[in-house]
């Protein structure tokens, strides 16, 4: 059905098929789990989705360490001298699946938004419920007498 996807992972892009395998950064998935990345775009077969309505299924391999990079500062003429570096943390995933149709029964229904007030201040920017009016408060009630 779709020849490839562009997912998104961790505030990146890729460009995947099914069955690739790529190192992205750290998903807090466990091992041998899958997981649903967010879905940008569906292409293949001279067709193109940019809402799309299916799933892409990934399932993490496994979690590593990548290269250590090393940072050096220097300033002349001074003997400064700093090192430093790190090692990113990654997960290696497979996409074990494109096109799987998404559940709508996972979707939960939008809550409604209270009423709120107009004018200034704290009512103006939202912060602040208005109460409804029921058929007590509306009715007019008599003093009791104590005597």
């Amino acid at each position: 059905m779709s020849n490839y996807a562009i997912i998104s992972v961790g505030g990146k892009q890729y460009r995947v098929r099914e069955g690739e395998k790529l190192l992205v950064d750290r998903v807090k998935t466990d091992e041998g789990k899958t997981f649903h990345p967010d879905i940008l775009f569906v292409g293949g077969d001279g067709k193109a989705d940019l809402k799309p309505r299916i799933q892409v299924t990934a399932k993490v391999l496994g979690h590593v360490k990548g290269e250590k990079i090393r940072i050096g500062k220097y300033r002349r003429r001074t003997g400064y001298r700093r090192h430093t570096g790190h090692r990113s943390s990654l997960s290696q995933i497979e996409i074990t699946a494109i096109g799987a149709k998404r559940s709508t029964a996972a979707r939960k229904p939008a809550a409604q938004r209270p009423v709120r007030a107009g004018g200034r201040g704290e009512e103006a920017r939202g912060n602040r419920e208005v109460p409804t009016a029921t058929s007590e408060d509306t009715s007019t009630k008599q003093p009791k007498d104590e005597s």
